[in-house]
């Protein structure tokens, strides 16, 4: 059996989510996508937390709720078919604990659909003002293909503008990896 560390850019964020997230703390997948980050962020706020999660693909909304089902986690998550951009309107400003996007496509979906940095840049900036002091924003970039450069780039110039009094902002691209690696990135409410 292999033992050896993994660092993916999923094994990445989801290991700094672990230190973040506590009981009873209010959470947002902001792109459900299979559900796998709505179930891990279910497991993480326990009984008496709560999951939001959002996607605009019907298909997606159902793996979620097919799989937070499985799990036994239904009565800790609800599954939105909306936009990441529309997550305002389901927290207060100064209440979720973690907030988690993967930009790109549904992972076994139609790769034409996929997240575009017009309602992906508003989603951030929601999401900044919804997160309580001390919460974080996980991202990680998915980009390739025939997809994704633009947004990754209008992403990339962004993450510099959040204003440093109010938020720490960390990229950790891969730099030696080959073939258009994700790229994750944390943001820090405070400094």
């Amino acid at each position: 059996m292999d033992r050896r560390p993994s660092f993916s850019a999923l094994d990445i964020i989801q290991k700094v989510i672990r230190e973040h997230v506590q009981e009873g703390d209010l959470c947002i997948d902001a792109t459900a996508g299979r559900g796998n980050d709505t179930v891990f962020l279910s497991e993480l706020v326990g009984p008496t937390g709560k999951v939001l999660a959002f996607d605009i693909q019907e298909d997606a909304v159902n793996s979620t709720r097919a799989l937070l089902e499985e799990k036994g986690f239904s009565d800790r998550a609800e599954v939105f078919l909306q936009s990441h951009s529309e997550m305002g309107s389901h927290a207060q400003a100064g209440t979720v604990s973690c907030i988690t996007f993967n930009f790109g496509w549904l992972p076994k979906g139609d790769h034409n659909i996929f997240t575009r940095k017009e309602t992906s840049i508003p989603a951030i900036e929601t999401g900044l003002e919804l997160l309580a002091d001390g919460g974080i924003m996980t991202l990680i970039i998915y980009y390739g293909r025939e997809t994704g450069f633009e947004e990754k780039d209008a992403l990339l110039s962004f993450f510099p503008t959040i204003d440093s009094s109010k938020y720490t902002v960390v990229e950790m691209p891969f730099v030696n990896r080959n073939n258009c690696p994700p790229i994750p990135v944390v943001i820090f409410k405070g400094r």
